[in-house]
């Protein structure tokens, strides 16, 4: 029953992965694209968890961890690039 549950959970998150791809795709300004690579991001760190109770392994756990890491740093330089235009400011010296 539990397993039936899981698989459920995996189809329907791989649908609303469909779904924030189209927002991806279609959506008007660059705030959208950015929440809905946000939201692929925390979606993908569900299916991992989800896929690793399915196999009953915790190998998966560091993964995770990165992989949240990784699309944390990425929220953080898409902000920083729509408030600045820049991501990374360096100074020169004339």
């Amino acid at each position: 029953m539990i397993e039936l549950m899981l698989v459920t959970s995996l189809v329907l998150f791989g649908l609303t992965i469909a779904i924030t791809l189209i927002r991806i795709i279609l959506g008007p300004s660059l705030a959208d694209r950015i929440f809905g690579l946000d939201m692929i991001g925390i979606t993908l760190i569900s299916v991992i968890a989800i896929v690793s109770i399915l196999l009953n392994t915790n190998v998966f756990l560091d993964v995770i961890l990165i992989f949240g890491i990784l699309a944390f740093i990425s929220t953080i330089a898409f902000g920083k690039y729509m408030e600045r235009g820049v991501i990374i400011e360096r100074k020169r010296d004339s």
